[in-house]
């Protein structure tokens, strides 16, 4: 039976006339990753880098927000051609590549999602969902229009060579990340530092000038609004981790009292009786 794959974020992006707004999906949880997938957002980032995920947890996760108006993007850990192999096998359609430093690095991630002869993929689309199980008519000579290559800007390194990045063939955008960005040029911890801002906004400007799109990793709401105005065309505004912390830290607040010595009275202290 022939499948037809769905569109790439490019095309998304391309088609809704709008910045796109998502959130990271770090639990490694499927069900968490589909209760994300229904809540209204554009795209999710199923992260690979700085969570608990590993193959399956991310085959489950595509399963699970498969069917939803949402665009899934997975980040892997490293620029590896082995590992990308394994995740375009997979079925992520949508990659988005950490740490790219320059235009070298990005070729190599381009020939890491591309067949050969323009590229290194290991042929095994039979095999793999990516194909759906040569299900998927054409896939082999199709494959690299249904995969899409953002490549994430986090360095000064990067930011310096983030024009010959822009225009390497096969890179579809760039997403840059505020927080290792912040590090790089010895300011960690400080995301919203003028200088990290300013960067941001060059990256911005460049990728605008190539034609390419750019997002943005921005969890404070006027630092994302600032970002969009500056030309942003997606951005990621928080994290399934970190709503599930704040809201679960204003709960206690709401109904733990604190004691003098700084722990927490027992339970119900200071509660009046439930009327139910």
């Amino acid at each position: 039976m022939p499948f037809q794959l769905g569109p790439t974020f490019p095309e998304a992006l391309a088609h809704a006339g709008r910045p796109l707004a998502g959130m990271w999906v770090c639990s490694g949880s499927p069900l968490v990753a589909e209760i994300c997938a229904g809540s209204g957002l554009d795209w999710l980032l199923i992260d690979a880098e700085h969570s608990p995920n590993g193959l399956e947890s991310v085959l489950a996760q595509l399963q699970a927000v498969h069917g939803y108006p949402v665009q899934a993007l997975v980040r892997p850990p490293v620029n590896d051609a082995v590992l990308i192999k394994q995740y375009l096998d997979l079925g992520v359609q949508n990659l988005l590549i950490p740490m790219v430093n320059s235009a070298a690095e990005a070729e190599a991630a381009v020939a890491a999602i591309r067949y050969p002869p323009h590229g290194v993929r290991g042929v095994g689309s039979a095999l793999a969902r990516a194909a759906r199980w040569n299900r998927v008519p054409d896939y082999l000579a199709r494959a690299s229009e249904t995969i899409s290559l953002t490549v994430q800007i986090e360095s000064e390194a990067a930011v310096s060579a983030v024009e010959q990045i822009l225009a390497v063939d096969g890179v579809d955008g760039i997403f840059l990340g505020p927080s290792d960005l912040a590090a790089s040029m010895g300011l960690l911890g400080q995301q919203e530092h003028p200088k990290v801002r300013a960067a941001v906004e060059h990256c911005l400007a460049a990728a605008a000038a190539a034609g390419k799109p750019a997002g943005v990793n921005a969890f404070v709401a006027a630092t994302a609004n600032a970002y969009l105005d500056a030309g942003a065309s997606f951005v990621l505004v928080g994290a399934d981790v970190s709503l599930l912390a704040r809201g679960s830290e204003a709960l206690a607040a709401a109904f733990v009292p604190e004691v003098p010595d700084g722990g927490t009275a027992a339970p119900g202290a200071g509660r009046a009786p439930s009327s139910y």
